[in-house]
């Protein structure tokens, strides 16, 4: 079968691209990869706050894919919206790499080695938000560009250290200067973070077949539970929420005690820090992954969080 992919064109946008190329030709189908422009490709200028996130990084390739210039789309998962426009599917997750935040610097082993009143890259609200809360004193100076630019602007001296997803710089290998990944339970990632999201038309039944063997069945379930309560707390990619489910393995010699699913999430104010978190462990396998999301958001939100959302509301509306 001929499948046409949709993707962006900055680096890391077309190596995973060519992965999921390359393991569809591994089945036997003719792959060819087409580079869509987005709008958050075009605005680099500008910070993701004035743009407005929902599909900056995926709408023009939804027009490709219901034009039928496209079969399908490789996502990062993160950048993909909780509801999907009505003719397309997540028709697959790919089993997921690190999910973490990863700390990068030339000089400075770990975040708690910085300096008072350091500089730290990033474009992301949530991750703003959360150095805020672990470190008041650093100032957040926003970043936006590729990895390669990002990088390039570290080394320069413009920042003493920068916030990536560390599945991007494992992917392209670059991880010369990732000095730390942080932990969940410190600094929770984004949901969907360091899994991809293959997206098709609903009604393409061919399509569908053809990458149904990409979908790993533990990232299913985790980045569902992460989305479902990301979609309940109202958030998109730009919201300063931090959402992330793993499986706890059942340890050596447990005598039949289950593993379980545990669920940690943030949602923190990026010009205060001010943060609420939950952490949440319940038995694998004893509620749907959407439900599950949905009880980690209302924890969230009984433990706090909506005043924080309201405020960031209310400022983006500003």
């Amino acid at each position: 079968m001929k499948l046409r992919i949709g993707s962006r064109g900055s680096q890391l946008a077309l190596w995973q691209a060519n992965h999921i190329a390359g393991l569809l030709r591994g089945q036997g189908h003719e792959v060819e990869i087409e580079i869509i422009k987005t709008t958050g490709d075009r605005l680099q200028e500008v910070t993701f706050a004035q743009v407005g996130s929902k599909g900056m990084f995926t709408k023009e390739i939804e027009e490709a894919l219901a034009d039928g210039r496209v079969d399908l789309a490789v996502h990062s998962l993160k950048d993909l919206p909780t509801e999907l426009p009505e003719p397309f599917a997540l028709a697959a997750t790919p089993k997921r790499v690190d999910p973490r935040d990863a700390f990068v610097s030339v000089r400075y082993g770990s975040l708690a080695a910085l300096p008072h009143g350091a500089r730290v890259g990033t474009s992301s609200q949530r991750r703003r938000a959360q150095l805020k809360a672990l470190r008041p004193d650093i100032e957040a100076v926003e970043f936006r560009g590729n990895v390669d630019t990002r990088l390039r602007k570290l080394a320069e001296g413009q920042v003493d250290a920068i916030l990536l997803a560390a599945a991007g710089l494992d992917r392209l290998e670059k991880a010369e200067w990732l000095r730390e990944r942080m932990e969940p339970k410190d600094f929770c990632p984004a949901a969907g973070q360091g899994a991809l999201g293959i997206e098709t038309r609903k009604g393409d039944a061919a399509t569908l077949a053809a990458v149904a063997f990409l979908d790993d069945e533990a990232t299913r379930f985790a980045v569902t539970v992460e989305r479902a309560a990301l979609a309940e707390l109202g958030g998109g990619c730009q919201v300063p929420i931090g959402i992330h489910c793993r499986v706890v393995p059942q340890p050596e010699g447990a005598d039949g005690r289950a593993a379980y699913d545990e669920v940690f999430g943030v949602v923190a104010a990026p010009e205060t820090g001010k943060a609420v978190r939950i952490n949440h462990r319940a038995p694998r396998g004893a509620s749907d992954p959407a439900a599950l999301g949905r009880l980690a958001a209302k924890m969230l939100m009984e433990a706090g969080a909506g005043p924080l959302l309201a405020a960031q509301a209310a400022e983006a509306a500003r």
